[in-house]
């Protein structure tokens, strides 16, 4: 077990034992220790928190590092909000496959009779949401989600293909006490558009990237074959095919568990997936392939705080100056 991941389980001086016979308390979780020291904040649900000013320094810190990894390779930077058109969401297919992490943006539609309803639910603590309805918005569950379309749009793709660059705050419903799963996150991702040849070449570049970034800010980490969390039983058939095919990998860190180490990178090849979905198409009119990479940003800087301690001072001097330069 790595040593610095050992060291969180064990009890702080605080609840070492005191006498002969006496039990120690159980050691604070590691999400308890976050709020202790103020890194995250509580807000009354699980998986949403609030973010210290030490915390996000982390998270930029990382922004940055990605930009200058990727920075010469001429990407086109886009961002876009944490919410995209439903239509858009709906067309993507997403719902087949995760309608259990879907979010969607709902707003009262009542008249004056309804409001005084709503007040007189709240005043009760009863459910006041009857009259809320769908809007046109819904939560982005990927950064690159809203790319799709606006791709699309453009017409077909140049010879060589289209690199963007994409920053967002993603949803997805599963709230947990795992501080890496969180219920609203960052996603920076590099998406490529263009033949299966060059959409691959791009993964196996960010795979090598992806490892010695993580590797030079001293993470212990293994990339293995994954799956996306598919729903239902027919998700089990799409989850084996997706292994079976190599079409998604995952840079994994120890975080919450070393039996269950969490995603920090992914790197997926999506086939022609999203290229017949939104009718993407090369320069020769062939359906476009596309493949990504994306980095869960508070999920690296929680592997950074679980390695190198909670004191951002006190890590290694060359991680620091990996990150603050």
């Amino acid at each position: 077990m790595d040593q610095s991941l050992s060291s969180d389980l064990l009890p702080t001086a605080d609840e070492a034992i005191t006498d002969a016979g006496s039990a120690a308390p159980a050691p604070r979780s590691f999400l308890d220790r976050l709020f202790d020291r103020g890194l995250l904040i509580r807000t009354g649900v699980d998986g949403l928190y609030g973010r210290s000013g030490a915390f996000e320094s982390v998270v930029e810190a990382l922004d940055r590092l990605v930009s200058r990894i990727g920075g010469a390779d001429g990407a086109e930077a886009l961002r876009f909000p944490p919410g995209m058109a439903r239509s858009s969401f709906e067309r993507s297919g997403y719902l087949k496959g995760f309608p259990h992490l879907a979010g969607t943006v709902h707003s009262f539609c009542g008249n004056e009779a309804d409001h005084a309803r709503l007040l007189a639910c709240l005043d009760a603590g009863e459910d006041w949401t009857a009259k809320q309805a769908a809007t046109d918005i819904v939560l982005t569950p990927a950064a690159c989600y809203p790319l799709y379309p606006v791709a699309a749009a453009r017409g077909r793709l140049p010879e060589g293909g289209l690199l963007f660059d994409l920053q967002s705050y993603c949803f997805r419903h599963e709230p947990s006490l795992e501080p890496t799963r969180m219920q609203l996150f960052r996603m920076r991702e590099y998406v490529r558009m263009g033949t299966p040849e060059q959409v691959l070449a791009f993964r196996e570049l960010w795979l090598e990237r992806g490892t010695k970034m993580m590797s030079d800010l001293g993470l212990p980490l293994a990339i293995d074959p994954a799956n996306d969390p598919f729903f239902g039983r027919a998700g089990k058939m799409l989850a084996n095919n997706q292994r079976a095919q190599a079409l998604k990998f995952e840079l994994n860190v120890p975080v919450n568990s070393e039996d269950k180490p969490t995603a920090c990178l992914s790197f997926n090849y999506h086939q022609d997936h999203f290229g017949t979905t939104w009718g993407i198409h090369q320069a020769d009119g062939s359906v476009a392939h596309t493949a990504c990479v994306g980095f869960g940003l508070e999920r690296i800087t929680l592997a950074l705080l679980r390695h190198h301690g909670l004191d951002l001072d006190a890590w290694p001097a060359d991680v620091r100056a990996q990150l603050f330069g």
